[in-house]
């Protein structure tokens, strides 16, 4: 019975530890960004959450999308629009982590990841646009001075943008469809491998 405890207690250490050094990753990651000549100059992509996924397929979502909230917790130092766009980052890219977590700890193989993948593309698009159209956007907005501060970067790019939900459609649900498929290309040749190493 006390080594069963032990054990649980020693397999949860190395849990908070798995996680400890994922997330720490994923912030670092936070750095490593590319603008998209496509979308306006504040959105930019970034592989940060790929840690995030291969936590939640080797651990569980739980893991998943702590180590995403995590990450995004620790961006609120520097944050502009004082913490709102980091948790609803949180929010939208932990949809996609705990879907394609889920998804694979149900079927683990190339057929359960591809699964996740769709399922979670499509989740985190939705979520995306309904936080970045009821919460995040109109935040920003006050930042950099108003709302159709904001739209103008976007009708800049693209003609069709001319009001928030236009902008929304146009600008945060392509990038958040790029991103996903970015993630899974990332992630799909090296899942096995890294899931080997983080359940060791």
């Amino acid at each position: 019975m006390q080594g069963t405890i032990k054990n649980n207690k020693s397999m949860s250490v190395k849990t908070l530890a798995k996680i400890g050094i994922l997330a720490a990753v994923a912030y670092i990651l936070m750095f490593i960004s590319v603008p998209l000549p496509i979308f306006p100059s504040f959105l930019k992509l970034d592989v940060s959450d790929i840690p995030a996924i291969f936590g939640g397929m080797a651990m569980g979502p739980l893991a998943g999308f702590i180590i995403a909230l995590i990450k995004n917790l620790l961006q609120i130092g520097v944050s502009v629009t004082g913490g709102v766009g980091e948790i609803a980052n949180a929010i939208i890219s932990g949809t996609y982590v705990v879907i394609i977590s889920y998804l694979y700890k149900r079927r683990s193989n190339f057929k359960g990841v591809i699964l996740g993948a769709i399922l979670g593309t499509i989740g985190m698009t939705i979520m995306g646009c309904v936080l970045n159209y009821f919460v995040v956007t109109p935040i920003y907005g006050q930042v950099v001075g108003s709302l159709d501060a904001v739209i103008a970067m976007g009708s800049a790019i693209n003609p069709r943008i001319h009001d928030l939900f236009t902008f929304v459609i146009w600008v945060y649900a392509p990038f958040n469809i790029i991103k996903a498929i970015v993630m899974t290309i990332c992630v799909l040749p090296l899942y096995k491998k890294v899931n080997g190493i983080l359940k060791k």
